[in-house]
């Protein structure tokens, strides 16, 4: 033995004891005699079987003058000398002292789930094939004249099957290669004879051929659609990446913002502390300056007094008349701070002040609050959504729009549940409102618009502005008019012509025929469309932008002489 053989003996049994001998025994079994290989030789295909079993193969092949590979087929001219492959026949040995052989015997035979030979007798061997024209499953021995003979050139053979018999016609017995397109099942000859006689039939394998073009066009399609949803997982994944990125980058920017806002307050506030003592102690100081004076002056004028007094008992008239002029006569008196002609504030005004100073700080917080959340829930990971085709479609994102009184012009008649507007010569007894037109009769919607929306007006007479736009528009003056603006999109109908005006600029459009206008809105994408909406939809006007506030669906109604526009808007719900 070789130390090439001995040290392959010895790596085979240590993998088999780590392995719990899990080896594919049936690359060692011949698949002439379906044992395990006796004298195994390797020919020239690489194939390997007993000595005995392929000379005897070859002997028969002789007959034909053809000496090929019972598994390959390959075909060798002259005949190759056969020799013995020692490792193989040293491995097939190893494995015979290991027990293995019953296992590998055992590999060859059907088990529960395996597909049996037909032809076998006693104990059965596993099918290597089926055929679909003799209706039988063979093991690899018998299936050999279906490789030699020319009877079964054009037999089909496919994997090893139990439902051979669903090839059968039930009622005639014969196999099923016809196939009937118009009740869409397999039939024999003789059912295309009878009670299919009339009807659409071709082969089996026509049928098969076509569904199969079918089959690879689908494959396709999915295949494609595959590699779109792996672009579209790989673009999620990056959105993420960059979500993530981005909102850690916000917190921080936010984090500092707000740090150097409390950082500017603490240090005002400290400011404020510094100048409120320092004023605090000049203040007390110079009272208390003040408060000694007026003790020493107190303290004067009772010594004085107590002088007086005493002078007042002299009975010496000379005496009195001396000294008397030395103590009648008062130093000027020290000026007493005027505490009753104004009530003392001290520091509340500066409290005033800075009470002052937080209400603005708050009403600027509490105002531009709503707008800092709404930038924050505009985030959305979404892959561009297709924009609809259909008015179906266009009906999946119908939402319910109706008008605000509080934003009506005084010439706006609203009804039916303020999803009707008409202008009317009488002005309405609306109360005073902060977020109404005053030069214009326009309405806004109540709803603010921020996803997909989609809505139809409906109006008469003298026409509508059809308009979304955002609710910081100015109420009063030129600015407030829809269009006029960088802040509303409008379009106009007027008789059967269009403008679109958007920023001061008109846009004529012509269109066909219709007094109901659709409107799609994808506010995350920036897509405004217009439609003019019949028995079809035909798109006027498509805007697109970046929008960066919610939206509101507005109208103004157009009019002439006092006599003016009505609009409903309808409920597509």
């Amino acid at each position: 033995m070789t130390f090439t053989n001995y040290s392959l003996k010895l790596c085979l049994r240590s993998e088999m004891a780590q392995q719990g001998f899990k080896f594919d025994s049936k690359k060692l079994c011949c698949s002439i005699c379906l044992d395990l290989m006796k004298d195994p030789v390797t020919i020239p295909c690489g194939h390997n079987y007993c000595m005995n079993c392929i000379k005897c193969h070859w002997d028969e092949d002789d007959q034909k003058e053809i000496n090929s590979c019972p598994r390959c087929r390959k075909i060798f001219r002259p005949k190759p000398v056969l020799v013995k492959n020692t490792m193989l026949a040293d491995l097939v040995e190893e494995l015979k002292k290991t027990g293995l052989q019953v296992a590998l015997a055992d590999h060859c035979y059907v088990g529960p789930e395996d597909v049996a030979c037909d032809v076998c007798t006693g104990r059965k061997l596993k099918a290597l094939k089926s055929c679909l024209q003799c209706l039988v499953s063979y093991c690899e021995q018998h299936l050999q004249p279906h490789f030699e003979s020319p009877a079964f050139e054009k037999h089909k053979l496919v994997d090893p099957s139990k439902k051979l018999q669903e090839n059968v016609c039930s009622r005639h017995n014969e196999v099923m290669k016809i196939f009937c397109r118009t009740d869409q099942h397999c039939i024999c000859y003789l059912c295309s004879m009878d009670e299919h006689k009339d009807h659409d039939t071709v082969l089996a394998s026509a049928e098969r051929n076509e569904r199969q073009r079918e089959l690879g066009i689908n494959q396709q399609k999915i295949q494609q659609r595959i590699q779109d949803r792996e672009k579209d997982v790989k673009m999620l994944q990056q959105e993420v990446e960059n979500i993530n990125c981005s909102a850690d980058k916000a917190v921080l920017n936010s984090d500092k913002t707000f740090n150097e806002l409390i950082r500017l307050i603490e240090e005002r506030s400290s400011d404020m502390k510094q100048q409120i003592r320092s004023q605090q102690k000049t203040e007390v100081s110079r009272a208390k300056e003040l408060q000694k004076k007026l003790q020493q002056e107190i303290t004067d004028l009772r010594r004085k007094d107590a002088e007086l007094e005493q002078l007042s008992h002299s009975e010496n008239h000379t005496q009195f008349l001396h000294i008397f002029p030395l103590l009648s006569t008062l130093s000027e008196s020290t000026k007493s701070p005027c505490t009753k002609l104004r009530p003392l504030r001290y520091f509340e005004n500066v409290m005033l002040a800075v009470s002052e100073v937080s209400d603005k700080l708050q009403d600027i917080l509490n105002e531009m609050w709503p707008k800092l959340s709404w930038t924050v829930t505009e985030v959305d990971v979404l892959l561009p959504q297709a924009e609809p085709k259909t008015r179906d479609e266009f009906l999946q994102f119908s939402c319910p729009i109706t008008l605000d009184p509080n934003t009506a012009n005084s010439r706006l008649l609203l009804s039916e549940g303020n999803r009707k507007l008409m202008y009317v010569s009488k002005r309405q007894a609306y109360s005073s409102h902060p977020e109404r037109f005053m030069n214009r009769s326009q309405v806004l919607s109540r709803e603010s618009l921020t996803g997909r929306h989609y809505w139809e007006v409906e109006w008469s007479d003298f026409g509508v502005f059809v308009v979304v736009t955002y609710n910081d528009i100015s109420r009063t003056g030129d600015d407030s008019e829809f269009g006029n603006n960088a802040k509303s999109w409008a379009l106009e109908c007027i008789g059967y012509s269009y403008v679109f005006i958007h920023n001061k600029v008109r846009t004529y459009i012509s269109g066909p025929q219709s007094s109901r206008v659709g409107v799609y809105l994808d506010h995350r994408a920036g897509i405004l469309s217009f439609y003019s909406v019949s028995d079809t939809m035909t798109l006027l006007h498509r805007v697109q932008t970046t929008f960066t506030q919610p939206l509101y669906a507005g109208f103004r109604a157009s009019h002439f002489l006092g006599f003016g526009c009505t609009a409903v808007l309808h409920d597509l719900m």
